[in-house]
C-alpha cells in the first residue's frame, strides 16, 4: 500500500524583472504616473541611486534594474528594441478608474475597449512594455468607452 502526503504548492507569486535603461524615468512613470510603491530597493554604489527595486500597487509587484551603463558588448542590455512581445495583465476591480487616474497624472493611455468580456486599457513604459489594466464587464464586446460629455454653465 502506498500512501502519499499531499503538499501544498510552493509557487507564492510570479512578479516580472524588466531590464530598463534609464531608472529616474521609469520610476517617474510607474511611480509618479501609475501610483505604484517602492517596497525594496538596492542602492550598491553608495551615491544613492537606485540599481534595483520592487515595485508594489495593489497586490500586484514588478521590480526593475537597469542594465549597466557599459560599452562593454556583455553589458546585458539585449540588441534591438526593449519590450517587444512583451504584455502585463493586470486583473482591476475597475479597469475604467485605473484609466481615469493616470491619464489624470499624464500618462497616455489606450483608450478602453471591451474585449474577451472585459474593460481593456493600456500603456507602454519608457523601455516600451506594455502594461494592460482589465476588469471583467457585461458590457458588449468592442465597446469603446466615452466619457460623457462635461456640461458647461454660462
Amino acid at each position: 500500500m502506498t500512501t502519499q502526503t499531499k503538499t501544498a504548492p510552493n509557487i507564492q507569486q510570479a512578479v516580472p524583472f524588466f531590464g530598463i535603461t534609464d531608472m529616474e524615468a521609469s520610476l517617474r512613470f510607474y511611480i509618479d504616473g501609475l501610483g505604484f510603491v517602492m517596497t525594496n530597493k538596492w542602492t550598491p554604489d553608495g551615491d544613492g541611486k537606485v540599481r534595483w527595486c520592487w515595485l508594489q500597487l495593489g497586490a500586484a509587484a514588478l521590480m526593475l534594474q537597469e542594465f549597466k551603463k557599459s560599452h562593454h558588448p556583455n553589458s546585458g542590455r539585449p540588441d534591438g528594441k526593449l519590450g517587444v512581445g512583451v504584455s502585463i495583465c493586470f486583473q482591476c476591480q475597475d479597469a475604467l478608474a485605473i484609466y481615469k487616474e493616470i491619464t489624470a497624472r499624464g500618462i497616455a493611455a489606450k483608450r478602453p475597449f471591451v474585449g474577451n468580456g472585459m474593460w481593456v486599457t493600456s500603456v507602454q513604459d519608457p523601455d516600451g512594455y506594455k502594461l494592460e489594466f482589465e476588469s471583467f464587464t457585461d458590457v458588449a464586446e468592442e465597446t469603446v468607452f466615452s466619457e460623457p460629455e462635461s456640461s458647461q454653465s454660462s
